[in-house]
């Protein structure tokens, strides 16, 4: 913790003031730790590790607690874990809202960024196979992206499997002539893709907007059925894509007003939005960065919204 506080302490020695030392100086209303939920992607992470930095500039403790996508929220809900800044519609939407509805949690309000999780393919691989986004047109495709594993059948290259995602289940609701093969991190879909671009071969693979993928590799989301224009969706969700504006929104403990009611104002007016949650990603899996290192920089890319965060 002492190790933290002093890179915090560096950030603002070369001028990240936010409002001066003495903002961040107040004493902290408990002493106990504030319990930051992080997950296994990108932005996740240095956004995560970025509220836990503006909390410790403002005295508090911070802990950082890796977990599922899943049941992350029922442990929120218990106070086992206090802070999510990255809840998703399109995967965590049914326990997100189960835990808010049944267990207590407190939904702690939506980012500005608008968000889409689907399959996609690269630009060039529309050349390859006309008709596309629509879903009817990758189908008829599929043989282009058979592998060994699963030719004739055209591998859809899906996401770790604690995101919540069974793309077999759609896969099979849908009649297609695919097999979903999930991978066991984010960075394999990346590796994927980018042995993929490497020889413009064909690849569908799960992704999502905001991304650093979009900054760096041209393509498009697959158009599977709308869930906002078919009625056949409500009755059995596989038949239907995801969300096309997806909500992104934080989850809190309800203990969290209570027991630090200053820094409960600032997690409830932090609001991303798709260029800063890009961003983000960007400084890690592009540029290389570690979380650490990345948390820093957008820190200070960023003190104006930091700022805005404290009002």
């Amino acid at each position: 913790m002492i190790g933290k506080t002093l890179k915090f302490a560096a950030i603002l020695a070369l001028g990240v003031t936010l409002n001066g030392p003495t903002a961040w100086a107040a004493a902290p209303e408990s002493d106990d730790p504030i319990i930051i939920v992080q997950n296994n992607w990108t932005s996740q992470l240095v956004l995560s590790t970025v509220v836990g930095k503006v909390l410790e500039g403002m005295g508090y403790t911070v802990e950082f607690a890796p977990s599922d996508s899943q049941l992350q929220f029922k442990a929120i809900a218990d106070g086992d874990m206090h802070f999510q800044v990255e809840a998703w519609e399109g995967s965590m939407k049914t326990a997100f809202e189960k835990a808010v509805a049944e267990d207590g949690m407190v939904d702690a309000g939506a980012h500005k960024a608008v968000t889409r999780e689907e399959w996609w393919v690269p630009q060039y691989v529309a050349d390859k196979c006309p008709g596309l986004p629509d879903w009817k047109a990758l189908d008829k495709c599929a043989e282009i992206f058979a592998t060994a594993e699963t030719k004739p059948k055209g591998r859809f290259v899906g996401p770790p499997a604690d995101w919540g995602k069974n793309y077999s289940e759609r896969v099979g609701a849908l009649k297609m002539n695919f097999e979903a093969i999930n991978v066991g991190q984010a960075a394999t879909l990346w590796a994927e893709l980018d042995a993929a671009v490497a020889k413009e071969q064909p690849i569908v693979l799960f992704n999502w907007t905001p991304n650093f993928i979009e900054a760096k590799t041209p393509g498009m989301f697959i158009d599977f059925p709308d869930p906002a224009k078919v009625p056949e969706c409500k009755e059995d969700p596989n038949l239907c894509g995801a969300p096309r504006s997806g909500w992104l929104k934080k989850a809190a403990w309800s203990g969290l007003a209570e027991k630090y009611p200053e820094a409960w104002k600032v997690m409830q007016n932090i609001d991303f939005d798709n260029s800063q949650i890009a961003a983000a990603s960007l400084l890690v899996d592009v540029d290389g960065m570690t979380t650490e290192e990345a948390a820093d920089k957008w820190i200070a890319d960023n003190t104006a919204v930091i700022e805005s965060w404290k009002k």
